[in-house]
């Protein structure tokens, strides 16, 4: 997400979170590698200057039901921004690609219907040591993603 140069109309968000009010909503299944993204994404979000008190944290069963809580956080208009954190581990049966799928499409509907930038971390991994190796820098990536968008999205208006 961050780090493509190619093809850069040299145009972007600024990562100056200052001024700007970010809600997270982590899903508490695999609550350990999720609870690594949060912190992890916490900790950026801080660095980027958004104030505490600007962010809201809430947390609900698993990946399925992030979008839900996305989409009241987006119609209150509180948010510049949202966060989907949450951890899908394949496992042996189509109940992966059926969370995967689902959660995916449905914060993506959710970020259009309401314009309101969701950077996605849903980490969908094959094994909990891929799950691990993501966790720390997908937060922080996801911080960095909710401002840059946040921003980019309050020069284009």
């Amino acid at each position: 997400m961050q780090d493509s140069e190619q093809g850069r109309p040299g145009f972007e968000g600024a990562l100056d979170g200052s001024e700007l009010s970010i809600a997270i909503v982590q899903a508490r299944f695999n609550d350990a590698i999720t609870s690594a993204l949060a912190s992890a994404c916490l900790a950026e979000l801080s660095v980027l200057g958004v104030p505490a008190e600007a962010i809201r944290h809430v947390t609900v069963p698993g990946a399925l039901e992030v979008p839900l809580a996305l989409q009241a956080l987006a119609e209150s208009d509180d948010y510049d921004a949202l966060i989907a954190l949450g951890c899908i581990i394949r496992g042996e049966t189509y109940h992966f690609e059926l969370v995967a799928n689902e959660s995916g499409a449905a914060i993506t509907r959710v970020g259009l219907d309401h314009g309101t930038p969701i950077a996605n971390a849903i980490l969908t991994v094959e094994n909990e040591a891929q799950a691990w190796a993501r966790a720390e820098p997908k937060g922080r990536d996801a911080a960095r993603v909710a401002v840059e968008m946040a921003n980019l999205l309050k020069d284009i208006e």
